[in-house]
């Protein structure tokens, strides 16, 4: 099993705004970093060829939108919190609204499936509704690969 995990944030301004501009010259090497990280898989890409490139979708334009898939929940928080990550995520404030509910969540997905930004938007309406479970949760809240194993969701990826 991989790890598949989305995170949204609420832009304080549009991503094209000078207020912004900080934030949007770190993407590139941020991204870059998440690529390279040891246990990364897919991450979704607006652009190919352009890594400051914001995915577009259906949820708002002020929302932005981080959804990868991982080969374990270690490997994901190696990159979250014990790399240069970090460094930009201590600054969130100064470009996202604070959350006031939920804004990332983890599930479990067969390896070699690539889950929709659909179902991850279901996954975290999901957290929010009922809270962690092995369909929907955190990392303080994380359930391990084989609770998910078994889950109809899981079964249905493998088909």
């Amino acid at each position: 099993m991989h790890l598949a995990q989305l995170n949204i944030a609420h832009l304080r301004a549009p991503i094209d705004s000078p207020q912004l501009a900080e934030f949007v010259a770190l993407l590139e090497p941020v991204n870059a970093l998440a690529d390279e990280a040891p246990g990364f898989v897919w991450r979704l890409k607006e652009s190919e060829s352009d890594p400051t490139a914001t995915v577009i979708h259906e949820y708002g334009d002020h929302l932005l939108v981080n959804f990868s898939v991982w080969e374990s929940r270690e490997a994901l928080w190696d990159y979250v919190y014990r790399s240069a990550h970090l460094g930009v995520l201590r600054r969130r404030r100064e470009w996202f609204l604070r959350a006031v509910e939920p804004y990332m969540v983890m599930w479990w997905v067969p390896e070699g499936h690539i889950p929709s930004l659909a179902e991850a938007m279901r996954r975290l309406e999901r957290l929010k509704a009922e809270g962690p479970s092995p369909e929907a949760f955190t990392f303080k809240d994380s359930y391990d690969s084989s609770e998910a194993v078994s889950l109809p969701a899981a079964a249905e990826a493998r088909k």
